[in-house]
Formats: structure tokens, C-alpha cells, sequence
């Protein structure tokens, strides 16, 4: 059947603009003004970004899987304990299938690209939100417990959020009220200079991602003696840290295409394997936040503050529109169609002609 299809043709990185050029991937390049079928349709041909979009569409459906479970199987809605997790498992179905739809469609244009990349960044800004409410309702070691830090801790992660949102649609474009056309696209970070746009992103995830695991932290490394939680869920939570770090290390130096460029365009490059370790490193923080959930959960009734709908879904939504609001205000400007240089320059010979005609100025008219 798919014989019977025309699928796009692929292009080299000469072929294509800057803005859609990645480090050291040479070929596999899409159209950059793809159509939506077209972008549909390259899911079933051998692009550079093919594996990336198939290593998160697919465990998009694992983790809805897992959400029903505890939704339908568990009946959530009964017991308020279990809401933390229902946030958590609708922050895991959301970050990798924005993250799909993000790589399937980023080639529709420059515009498109960057804003699909906005959703991206609020879905894992989301998927933080949603680890540190797990974080706060099971992890937590025995002795910080009702701490003032962990009554502090979600609002704080909730501001994190934003930032992080926020300073990830930065390094792609910088600020959002400037007037956004075909020229000054080129001028901001993601184009003049990537290795700053790349930073601030990292910085972006980072930061988040140390802040929410402080109490993690502490318990599998830190903490010894009474009060420090130490049972057979580290084991867990150790290969759930091994693993972002390893995502993060991928991310931030590109091995293995690096080393050998064009060897890797299809298979086998970096934000593939990061994906994968990434979702793999999420399957395990999984399986340690249900075994904490469960072993720990009579200790923490006892004594933990009590679990209900402002510090699980009410805090996910507030978290859900401060970042869509967020990514309106870096999308907007990109939708407003650019004024030209020629309807910039009439309107300003227009504000000129009416300024009326006052002094030795206006002699000789």
C-alpha cells in the first residue's frame, strides 16, 4: 500500500535553512515547508527525525495504559491518595506525545517549528510539575516530612515551571514583544547563535530537575541513620537518577554523530538514544513511585499533611495555564502576519505628512 505513495523526498543540511540545521546530522532532512500530510507521511519513510518521533508516539500509549489502570482499576476518584499519581501519569502520556507531535510537524515552517518546540517545553515543564507531586506526597524522607521546606516545596516547583517554560521559548527566540518578521527571526539565539540557545535550554531542564530531586537526593545518598526512609525502593530510584543523567549527558554532547558526522543521520544519533534513555528512565521513577505509594502509605496518613485537590489537581491546573499562557505569549507574535518594509516605510512617511506644519519649517511649501 505505501508503494502505491509518493513520500517526500530528503534533503542534505545545504539544502535547508540554518534554523532547521542540526549538529552534525548531515542528511535526512525534511522539506522545510512540508505540508501536514507530508509530515504524516514522512513517519513511514527513513528521515533523520523518524526514530525520534516513533520513540515517544509509542510509549505515549504504555503510559495511558498505566493512567487507565489507575484510573478505572484503582478507582482513583475514591481516594484522594492516589491523585498525586493520576497527576503524574497525565504529566508521562503528556510530555512524550508532544514531544511526537513537536518533531512530526516542525517542518511545516520556521514559525511552526518554534512554536511546536513551545509545546514541547510546557509538556516537560509539565512532567516536572508532575514528578515533584509525586515527590511531595510519597518520596519525601521520614525526617522531612511536614518540614517547612516541604511545605514549601510545591509552590516553589510550581514557579519552576514557569521559568523553565519561559527561559526555553527564550533561547529559541528571545523576547516575545519584539516585532517577529523573516529578517529579525535570523537574529535571535537559536539562529545567531546556537551554542547559547542550547545552553539556556539546558539551564532551562536542569535547574528544575536538580530543585525537585533535593529530597530524592538527600534520601538514596545523603541521609543516614533514623528518618531516612531506607528500603528497597532506592535501588529504584538510583537507576531512575543514573539514567537522566545519562538523557542529559546525551543531550547536551551530542555523541555519538559528534565523532563521526553523517554516520548516525538515520539511526543510532544522539536525541534518539536520549529519548530512549529518557523514557526508560521514566518507566523506572514509575515503578519507584508506586512502591513508595504503596509500602509507605500508612506511615504517611498518619503523618504526612493531608493529600487533596489543591496540592494535586488544583496545582496541575494552575501549572496547565500559567504555561499555556506562557507559550501564547511566545507563540502570539510568531501567528501576527509581518508587516513588509514598504508598509513600514508608508506608514512612516504617513505619521510625517500629518505632523502639521509649524515655523521657518513650513516656508517655502
Amino acid at each position: 500500500m505505501l508503494s502505491l505513495i509518493k513520500l517526500p523526498r530528503v534533503f542534505t543540511i545545504n539544502q535547508v535553512p540554518k534554523v532547521f540545521h542540526e549538529d552534525s546530522i548531515i542528511s535526512g532532512y525534511r522539506h522545510p515547508r512540508s505540508s501536514a500530510t507530508d509530515c504524516i507521511l514522512s513517519l513511514f519513510q527513513l528521515t533523520n527525525e523518524t526514530l525520534n518521533i516513533w520513540t515517544h508516539f509509542l510509549p505515549t500509549w504504555y503510559f495511558l495504559w498505566k493512567l487507565l489502570t489507575v484510573v478505572l482499576m484503582q478507582t482513583a476518584w475514591q481516594d484522594p491518595f492516589t491523585w498525586p499519581l493520576v497527576v503524574y501519569l497525565l504529566s508521562c502520556c503528556v510530555y512524550p506525545l508532544a514531544s511526537s507531535c513537536a518533531h512530526t510537524f516542525s517542518t511545516m515552517s520556521a514559525r511552526a517549528r518554534h512554536i511546536c518546540f513551545f509545546f514541547d517545553y510546557g509538556a516537560l515543564s509539565f512532567y516536572s510539575f508532575g514528578s515533584a507531586i509525586t515527590y511531595s506526597a510519597y518520596v519525601f524522607p521520614d525526617k522531612w516530612v511536614n518540614s517547612i521546606f516541604h511545605q514549601c516545596y510545591i509552590p516553589i516547583v510550581l514557579i519552576n515551571t514557569v521559568i523553565c517554560t519561559a527561559l526555553a521559548c527564550y533561547s529559541r527566540l528571545g523576547l516575545p514583544f519584539l516585532q517577529y518578521n523573516h529578517e529579525t527571526l535570523k537574529r535571535f539565539p537559536e539562529c545567531q547563535s546556537p551554542k547559547f540557545g542550547k545552553a539556556l535550554r539546558v539551564l532551562a531542564f536542569a535547574y528544575p530537575f536538580l530543585f525537585d530531586n533535593i529530597p530524592l537526593f538527600y534520601r538514596v545518598f545523603f541521609c543516614a541513620g533514623d528518618g531516612c526512609t531506607d528500603n528497597g525502593t532506592n535501588v529504584l530510584h538510583k537507576t531512575h537518577i543514573a539514567l537522566a543523567f545519562l538523557t542529559g549527558f546525551l543531550f547536551t554532547t551530542h555523541l555519538p554523530e559528534r565523532l563521526s558526522p553523517g554516520s548516525f543521520d538515520y539511526i543510532g544519533h544522539s536525541h534518539q538514544l536520549f529519548h530512549v534513555c529518557g523514557v526508560m528512565g521514566t518507566h523506572f521513577q514509575m515503578k519507584a513511585i508506586e512502591q513508595d505509594m504503596a509500602t509507605r502509605r500508612q506511615w504517611l496518613l498518619a503523618r504526612s499533611f493531608p493529600v487533596g485537590f489543591g496540592n494535586t489537581l488544583g496545582s496541575m491546573l494552575l501549572c496547565v495555564a500559567l504555561n499555556l499562557v506562557t507559550i501564547a505569549v511566545f507563540s502570539l507574535p510568531l501567528l501576527v502576519p509581518p508587516l513588509s518594509q514598504e508598509r513600514k516605510a508608508s506608514r512612516a512617511r504617513a505619521s510625517l505628512e500629518s505632523v502639521p506644519c509649524v515655523g521657518k519649517a513650513c516656508r517655502g511649501r
